[in-house]
């Protein structure tokens, strides 16, 4: 059965936003998307329009491959290098309220569920990659080999 670690991130993040931006009503990006930056140390906000199902994609990537995972890590999975001009560059966190924002939609479509530790990925969620993830590998014909 082909998993999430079978196929390249790039191309399963792709397919699941598409997915998420044609068919899931739960998912959709708040009014405030065409506004803001994905955190401090970027300078602009994002050009791809659909940057938001991008986004959720990624988050339920993550949250399948290293969950459970809170807030926090997610914060600093999605952070980067702050350029502050001549002064040495610093460590900056992602922005709390998209992956807050995320993770709640993705709650509510039934993808990702909190626990105590932090948040998991559910049988549908992980049903729903995995899906994702074999149709990918029977279109792409160099991976079938893996």
């Amino acid at each position: 059965m082909t998993t999430v670690y079978d196929v390249p991130a790039d191309l399963l993040i792709d397919q699941v936003a598409k997915d998420f931006n044609e068919e899931n009503t739960k998912i959709n990006p708040p009014e405030w998307t065409t506004l803001v930056k994905t955190g401090v140390h970027k300078e602009r906000k994002p050009e791809n329009i659909d940057w938001w199902y991008v986004r959720c994609a990624s988050i339920l990537r993550r949250v399948y491959i290293d969950g459970p995972v809170g807030i926090n890590s997610l914060r600093n999975f999605y952070g980067g290098k702050k350029d502050r001009g001549v002064t040495p560059e610093t460590f900056r966190k992602g922005s709390g309220a998209i992956v807050r924002g995320a993770l709640h939609q993705l709650e509510d479509a039934g993808y990702v569920q909190k626990i105590d530790a932090g948040r998991i990925v559910t049988p549908q969620g992980k049903s729903f990659l995995d899906k994702n993830s074999g149709a990918l590998i029977k279109d792409i014909p160099e991976l079938e080999k893996y």
